[in-house]
């Protein structure tokens, strides 16, 4: 057994921590004794379904102490776990099924109607027994006793991923077992988590944030609280209960935290058993900020930014958030990040350029898509103009980013755009992230903006600003004041008012840019 897999971290909590209470939803408690015997059944039948190694499983239910199992016993098999959100519509889960050969789908109640729709024609397993003739986890528990034995390599791969962006069809990023124990090992070592935490599930386990929040409990023998968030008082409900000490989450999550009246918000002082809050997946602001001080008066707060390509890449000190609440931080450990600019050289401080992560936690690339990998997964030569190849080691394998970011005198660094947001104008190239900060900085009354570009002949592309706000505002206005901070070809040419603006589905913390360009040009 490779010791470089979720399956001996299974193992070794059973042996030393068997009573320890492991997960808890609501009303519902397991130790993790109870766990290790329920992951071993669940594990022991999925063996048993004779199926190819490495063939795909899919899981495809609503979140819950059983889902959680279902996840550790795939792990515990030669087979690759496929996580499908609930969210995803039949026809988003017919393509994850057919783009990777999903052989068997674990499910519930709820979701065995989508997949009848879809006409799978793999194995189906349910949660709950059910009339409709299928192997369920409740019939399993009764009848698999049998002891159950695995060998799993690190380097085999884990799981496969897949998020539903803004266009095309996603790819699947593939993760081996030893990325996911990396993963939990290096956040447990910069948050500082304890045996003694309890950490709230709140996130989805359908990519690799949200599971990590079930690793990082096994790594350190901590118990994971489930919770699926509906609505605040809920989700406050869910930190008092359950005695969380930890919370990962989105910064959309604090949003809709704080969604509420302030009568109806809990008195800081029941909060207080939080220790630490961490951040991915998207800008925190500073209503974020204070809201989190307010309420959460003991707990330090993690800003973090992650990849597609790599589990992670930098994070926030909580001592740094306020001096430089812009910042994404530094490289986590055992990473080396580089700014470089067109020509592969290192960029001077405050100048943009393309991210190259280097080091650890680099998954091992897209599922059946080399042109997708080629273009993300390149060879270090790509560093060749920043750092010493001697001996002509040039096998080694980075990460081209595709973020656009620049760094401070101080060694920290600032995202500025994707690569696939740049814009092409006038023989420049303009980030409309630029354009942005100086709508947010120095228009006070708009409230939320989206730079883009539509195709034009004569510039090759025409920048575009739509904002909402209260009420409309004057282009000139608008113009006016744009001019007094921005290069002349950084001027838009189109101002759009709306009342509000449409955002991402899988990130309601960002807006939608191509159904608002789609929207122009059907127009």
């Amino acid at each position: 057994m490779s010791i470089n897999c979720i399956r001996t971290l299974i193992e070794d909590a059973n042996i030393s921590h068997p009573q320890k209470v492991a997960l808890v939803y609501g009303n519902e408690k397991l130790t993790y004794g109870e766990l290790f015997t329920k992951v071993n059944q669940i594990a022991l039948y999925l063996s048993e379904l004779d199926l190819p190694k490495g063939s795909r499983i899919g899981i495809y239910s609503n979140k819950g102490i059983d889902q959680v199992i279902a996840i550790l016993a795939t792990l515990s098999t030669n087979y690759v776990l496929v996580p499908l959100t609930k969210f995803l519509k039949p026809e988003q889960v017919e393509y994850i099924i057919s783009d990777c050969d999903i052989k068997c789908i674990i499910t519930d109640r709820v979701k065995i109607e989508s997949i009848e729709e879809i006409k799978f024609n793999g194995k189906i397993i349910s949660y709950e027994t059910t009339n409709k003739d299928l192997p369920s986890f409740e019939e399993i528990y009764k009848y698999y006793n049998k002891p159950y034995v695995c060998n799993i390599n690190g380097h085999d791969n884990a799981i496969i991923t897949y998020s539903f962006g803004l266009g095309g069809q996603p790819k699947g990023i593939v993760i081996s077992h030893r990325n996911l124990i990396d993963s939990a090992r290096v956040v447990s070592s910069y948050l500082q988590l304890k045996e003694d935490d309890v950490i709230s599930g709140l996130l989805y386990f359908n990519l690799d944030y949200g599971l990590n929040q079930i690793f990082c409990s096994l790594y350190k023998r901590a118990t994971l609280a489930l919770h699926r968030f509906v609505l605040p008082t809920d989700f406050f409900n869910h930190l008092i209960n359950d005695k969380v000490s930890v919370i990962s989450l989105m910064p959309i999550n604090i949003t809709e935290m704080f969604d509420e009246e302030e009568y109806k918000l809990p008195n800081p002082s029941l909060l207080e058993n939080i220790r630490i809050i961490a951040s991915s997946g998207g800008n925190v602001t500073a209503k974020m900020i204070k809201d989190i001080e307010k309420y959460f008066v003991k707990a330090k707060f993690y800003s973090m930014h992650g990849l597609t390509e790599a589990f992670r890449s930098t994070y926030l000190d909580p001592s740094q958030l306020k001096i430089r609440p812009d910042s994404i931080g530094k490289a986590i450990p055992d990473v080396e990040l580089y700014v470089i600019d067109e020509n592969g050289n290192e960029c001077p401080p405050r100048v943009v350029g393309e991210l190259i992560h280097r080091g650890g936690y680099i998954y091992k690339g897209y599922w059946n898509a080399p042109k997708e990998t080629k273009e993300r997964f390149k060879s270090i030569q790509i560093l060749k103009n920043v750092i010493n190849l001697e001996g002509q080691l040039t096998d080694e394998i980075v990460v081209q980013t595709g973020d656009y970011v620049y760094k401070d005198e101080e060694g920290y660094f600032y995202f500025v755009s994707r690569h696939d947001d740049m814009i092409k104008t006038r023989g420049y190239r303009v980030n409309p992230y630029e354009i942005e900060s100086v709508v947010k900085r120095e228009l006070k009354d708009i409230e939320k903006c989206a730079v883009f570009s539509i195709e034009n002949e004569e510039i090759e592309e025409e920048i575009v600003l739509v904002y909402s706000a209260k009420s409309e505002l004057s282009s000139s206005e608008i113009l006016f004041e744009l001019k007094k901070h921005l290069a002349s070809y950084m001027i838009p040419s189109k101002i759009i008012y709306k009342k509000s603006l449409p955002l991402v589905p899988s990130d309601k913390n960002k807006i939608n840019k191509e159904e608002l360009k789609k929207e122009l040009i059907s127009k």
